[in-house]
């Protein structure tokens, strides 16, 4: 009910600066916070990272609780075969597991858990430099209001032109590239895009987009050159093989060939030498 309250009077007072403003022609602007982060590369990482994070601690509790689950089950097959008192310690043993499953999850996904500092942590330093850029371009721009659409301010409509969402990621993409910048030249060449407006270099960027693309395409056909001349090369290098083994294959039947023949030949000559020693003897 409070926030419904609030919500009304924030309404009611940006009614009464719209007024104020109306004889001049307010300028309004507003950014999609969850579209800049969605495409800002170093927070989608840390998004993976953590959500690697937490699917160990959800593996984690599933394997205690299983645990918990294995020993009731015992604990009810064996409960005929223990005394009271063996009953009791094995329940207190269970309260206690189930209680540190429950500590656990709070410590990782409560209000105050794991979960919830790191995403703060991960978020706060870009909505700072969110809220920093918002401020130059509303000065820079003359704008009266922006607003931030994917928070809890209620927007029934919002034109298109009026979002400048995409400014604002390219400035925070210009930051990080003049973190990276190595040479004077690329220090020049951020500077010089960062003086367009921002139909210039929407221009600049489709003009690189059609380079970048044919770029592309040269490189995808150079690939599928090689692609075929690898392809062609290994063929002929099989066909190769296969022809140098034919060769070393028959080599060998040959060979084997002259040698079962002499091999028969000195078969068929000893019984006639046994035969004239024979004789001889007799």
């Amino acid at each position: 009910m409070k926030t419904n309250k609030l919500l009304f009077l924030s309404l009611i007072l940006l009614g009464f600066g719209f007024a104020a403003q109306a004889q001049r022609g307010a300028r309004i602007g507003y950014i999609d916070m969850e579209y800049i982060l969605e495409n800002v590369p170093e927070y989608k990482e840390a998004s993976i990272q953590l959500e690697g994070k937490v699917q160990r601690w959800k593996k984690d509790i599933e394997k205690k609780t299983k645990e918990v689950e294995q020993m009731k089950l015992n604990l009810s097959n064996e409960r005929v075969l223990l005394t009271n008192e063996l009953i009791e310690e094995r329940e207190e043993e269970i309260k206690i597991l189930e209680d540190e499953i429950l500590d656990y999850q709070q410590d990782r996904f409560g209000p105050k858990g794991d979960l919830m500092i790191q995403r703060r942590q991960l978020v706060q330093p870009i909505q700072d430099q969110v809220f920093n850029i918002v401020q130059e371009i509303a000065e820079n721009k003359k704008y009266d209001f922006i607003f931030d659409k994917s928070a809890d301010v209620v927007m029934l409509f919002a034109a298109e032109r009026n979002d400048i969402s995409d400014v604002v990621l390219r400035s925070i993409n210009r930051a990080a590239k003049r973190d990276e910048a190595q040479t004077k030249r690329e220090e020049k060449e951020i500077e010089r895009k960062e003086e367009l407006s921002v139909e210039e270099e929407g221009a600049v960027t489709e003009r690189e987009q059609e380079i970048e693309e044919k770029k592309n395409e040269r490189e995808k056909m150079m690939e599928e050159r090689r692609r075929v001349r690898d392809s062609v090369r290994d063929a002929r290098k099989a066909e190769i093989e296969a022809r140098r083994q034919r060769i070393l294959e028959e080599r060998q039947r040959r060979k084997d060939s002259i040698l079962n023949a002499r091999g028969q030949n000195r078969n068929d000559s000893t019984p006639e030498g046994d035969g004239e020693e024979e004789n001889e003897n007799n």
